[in-house]
């Protein structure tokens, strides 16, 4: 172990550019983490999904749907088998998610990944599980809807909750929360003051 550790020690010349690389690293990421709101994602709060603009149609149609007094997103896409999963759920799909949105390369038309789809079904069925107990929807998966044996829930109920929103000009006048801006009260104040300076 401490063989290790004097490998992956910088030569002492180098130690205080290593220090400073290592500070600015750790205040972008920090940073990072602060301006994406990433403390939010931990929450269940439906808020937190019109952090990206492409949620907003999705976001709106869940506010005006029955479901919006019941449920939120995560109770709808987020497994609930045990804590563990779910964040890590969360975690992986944030990532992707991210990434994609990040590299502008989400696409017009949103539509379900198989692992969401498969969480969603589970999901329809463990709230419902009093009302679908004389429906055969009862042990549908997504795999064996491929197979021809069952539909999922939505194959009828598809208004149920976002109706037939599947893009961001689905619903161009949403009225959503806004993020609030990332920028520092104290830089929005020096800007302002920078701009008046400018203007005399």
């Amino acid at each position: 172990m401490l063989k290790l550790f004097r490998f992956l020690l910088p030569p002492r010349q180098w130690v205080p550019f290593v220090i400073v690389a290592l500070g600015i690293g750790i205040g972008l990421f920090t940073y990072l983490l602060y301006v994406s709101n990433a403390v939010s994602y931990l929450s269940d709060d439906p808020k937190t999904c019109v952090n990206c603009h492409v949620m907003t149609p999705f976001y709106a149609t869940w506010q005006h749907s029955s479901h919006a007094r019941v449920a939120s997103c995560n109770d709808c896409h987020v497994p609930h088998n045990n804590v563990f999963n779910k964040y890590f759920f969360k975690a992986k799909d944030g990532l992707y998610h991210a990434t994609v949105f990040t590299w502008r390369a989400e696409p017009q038309v949103i539509h379900i990944k198989e692992a969401g789809t498969d969480v969603v079904q589970k999901n329809c069925q463990r709230c419902h599980s009093d009302l679908n107990a004389a429906v055969k929807t009862t042990g549908v998966t997504l795999e064996k809807r491929e197979h021809g044996e069952g539909k999922l829930c939505w194959d009828c109920h598809r208004e149920v909750p976002h109706g037939r929103v599947n893009s961001l000009s689905a619903a161009p006048n949403a009225r959503v929360p806004v993020p609030e801006s990332p920028i520092p009260d104290w830089l929005k104040k020096q800007t302002e003051e920078n701009k008046d300076k400018n203007t005399k």
